[in-house]
């Protein structure tokens, strides 16, 4: 068994959404993840999708984008992102995937995993302090997610797992390199490694790769990793 990650899949199988004009590596960028992801992945392993999983507005709409994810190898553990407008409650996201057989396929929430030795916590994320244009709204929302990321962790200190990732769609540094809030709080808790997405084309450049501070940080957007999910085993994790 073996942990992946790659978030913004940006699937629109329902919708019209052509992503080649972000860039030639957007190309095909459907079936590229299906050929990279099933010679990477088994049925044993699981793959964290932090967010940006369809362009659909609404869950119904979602269903063969769904549909194409649960046909995938491995067992799926989804959380949101910024462009996921069709997420609702849990309640009403676990009645969807059980209504349509999605049985590969489990959302993460104000919740926690366990596998194996590990404790999967996570969270949206949201536009930073320091960041261009951010205002008195975005402060409340990336207050509120930032309440969202503690009582993930909370919970993760029921599961017992010797290792903390944390899963977040936003980077936690903002457009200036600097670390938020979210740092702080991943520190507090021990986190070993923080996966995150979001970035694309330009915006890769800043990316925060590597050890800061005791934390392991990667990007793991689709476009960036070339559509192959990255195995969280073969980073360091200080």
């Amino acid at each position: 068994m073996s942990i992946y990650a790659i978030s913004d899949l940006h699937l629109s199988l329902s919708i019209d959404k052509p992503m080649d004009i972000f860039g030639d590596r957007w190309k095909n960028y459907m079936e590229r993840l299906r050929t990279e992801w099933g010679q990477t992945v088994t049925n044993d392993d699981y793959v964290i999708v932090p967010g940006d999983i369809s362009w659909a507005t609404y869950l119904e709409q979602a269903v063969e984008d769904f549909k194409f994810i649960d046909a995938l190898p491995g067992k799926k553990i989804i959380s949101k992102g910024n462009h996921d407008y069709w997420w609702t409650t849990m309640s009403k996201l676990e009645s969807f995937v059980q209504r349509n057989n999605f049985t590969t396929i489990r959302f993460m929430h104000n919740n926690s995993f366990k596998i194996e030795n590990v404790s999967l916590c996570g969270t949206r994320g949201w536009n930073s302090p320091g960041d261009a244009g951010f205002t008195a709204d975005d402060h409340k929302i990336y207050n509120r997610e930032l309440q969202r990321l503690e009582m993930s962790l909370k919970d993760t200190l029921e599961n017992g797992g010797d290792v903390i990732i944390a899963a977040l769609h936003y980077p936690p540094f903002n457009s200036k390199g600097e670390p938020t809030e979210f740092v702080n709080i991943m520190k507090r808790y021990g986190v070993k490694m923080c996966i995150y997405g979001h970035l694309h084309a330009e915006r890769i450049k800043s990316a925060v790769n590597g050890e800061v501070d005791g934390i392991e940080y990667r990007l793991v957007s689709a476009d960036f990793l070339g559509f192959k999910p990255l195995n969280l085993e073969t980073v360091p994790q200080n």
